[in-house]
């Protein structure tokens, strides 16, 4: 599925709202965390980018991601989401690579994703695994009992991440 990818606008606050939720996965105060960071990025927060994947003139799926304070060139993907219907057909993959290919072009280092140990985020594991990303940290019951927090890195500088800029 080809989608074309654009930024996240006003129009959309609701039907990302209703796509987070539509997923399954994220608790209601999760969601409310989306739409916020979408919010703030709105309000001219650059902390917080968002683009959108849409077929046709709908929503199916967003990545919102941002520059980790305090760090070198280093930049957190807080989410992916994609339309449960759109699952498993390229929209994740467009964008996370719209992403990377993004910082990269604004001299990006590292990302960083955090995601769940749960069963139901196996897939989520899996799809960054399969693009290059590799488990750096887990930290047992992070979220709750029995819910680690997952920490992937991927290296935009193919390999010279040890070496130092002048």
């Amino acid at each position: 599925m080809s989608c074309s990818l654009r930024p996240v606008g006003h129009a959309q606050r609701a039907p990302l709202e209703r796509l987070t939720a539509a997923t399954g996965l994220f608790r209601p105060d999760e969601v409310a965390i989306a739409v916020e960071l979408l919010d703030d990025a709105l309000a001219g927060d650059d902390d917080y980018r968002f683009l959108g994947a849409y077929a046709d003139d709908r929503l199916v799926g967003y990545a919102c991601w941002g520059p980790t304070p305090g760090t070198a060139r280093t930049f957190d993907l807080y989410w992916i989401v994609v339309d449960p219907t759109c699952q498993g057909k390229g929209v994740g993959t467009q964008l996370l690579h719209a992403v990377e290919h993004k910082l990269t072009m604004d001299d990006g280092r590292l990302i960083v994703v955090e995601t769940s140990s749960r069963a139901d985020y196996a897939p989520t594991r899996a799809f960054y695994e399969r693009r290059g990303y590799t488990q750096a940290a887990r930290l047992p019951g992070y979220y709750a009992p029995g819910d680690d927090l997952v920490i992937y890195l991927k290296d935009l500088t193919h390999g010279v991440l040890a070496t130092a800029t002048a």
